[in-house]
């Protein structure tokens, strides 16, 4: 029985929400050779590319899960609202951060992944997080809405 567009979004978000450190290697099951990956802070191109950044990003995190609230598929886009629970050593002295987001998917047939964007508050997640400076924004951004 051939998968359905419903059964590849739901495949590529129960692998998301186990990646770790731990199986980067098995990218390739889910994105194509020539991926485009997409987000607030960096653009890769190609799946070894992918594979070194995520390898490098989950490489110090302590736990990284999501928490997937609504899918939708068309066709072969689907878009995917999430909320990451993140804790890394280096970021809110080590506590869990939370921070809302969503993904644009591009399908190809082989239900793989073409195009990955991520759209999330990278303040939110990053720049506010950090010693001195998340002290600076947070202030500003309290400004800024009065």
């Amino acid at each position: 029985m051939a998968a359905t567009a419903d059964d590849r979004l739901e495949a590529f978000c129960a692998f998301f929400n186990k990646l770790d450190k731990s199986c980067t290697k098995e990218l390739f099951r889910f994105y194509t050779p020539d991926v485009i990956f997409i987000d607030p802070l960096h653009r890769v191109e190609g799946s070894e590319a992918l594979e070194r950044y995520f390898s490098t990003l989950y490489e110090n995190v302590t736990a990284c899960r999501f928490t997937f609230h609504e899918r939708q598929m068309l066709d072969d886009q689907a878009f995917a609202i999430w909320t990451m629970s993140l804790t890394h050593p280096r970021l809110d002295g080590g506590r869990e951060i939370q921070v809302d987001g969503c993904s644009h998917l591009t399908f190809v047939a082989d239900g793989r992944v073409m195009r990955h964007r991520d759209y999330f508050d990278a303040g939110a997640l990053l720049y506010e997080r950090l010693p001195l400076l998340g002290g600076i924004i947070r202030r500003v951004k309290k400004h800024i809405d009065g």
